[in-house]
């Protein structure tokens, strides 16, 4: 099951850098959600309305560890864009039935970024 899901998450990930929504569609369930700061579990159709738009839009997405926990798996990965901004994210995939079911996302800072301290 490890090796399924990783190559699931990572087929995702090469999805965005290709433009391939056909075999996005593929690997997502047919009860997908998508969440993240902007979007509240939004169902499949919405998330390739909203999100989807961004494929391409990449230089790089380059993953730096996968964290797998029976049939989930954290990701945490730095990104480019075409336009130079740089950003690090952790998503949280959920696996059901050899199909991606969920995708959570958690914006961090990019790679080296200065670290706000918490006032005391």
């Amino acid at each position: 099951m490890t090796d399924a899901v990783e190559t699931l998450v990572r087929s995702s990930f090469d999805c965005y850098m290709t433009m391939d929504r056909s075999r996005m569609e593929a690997l997502l369930a047919p009860d997908f959600t998508f969440t993240s700061p902007y979007d509240d579990h939004i169902d499949r159709a919405t998330y390739f309305e909203r999100c989807w738009p961004a494929a391409g839009s990449f230089e790089s997405l380059d993953i730096r560890h996968l964290a797998m926990l029976g049939d989930r798996c954290f990701v945490l990965y730095d990104g480019k864009s075409h336009r130079g901004k740089l950003f690090r994210n952790t998503e949280l995939f959920t696996i059901a039935n050899r199909r991606i079911r969920s995708v959570e996302v958690f914006f961090g800072l990019p790679p080296g970024g200065p670290v706000q301290k918490a006032s005391d």
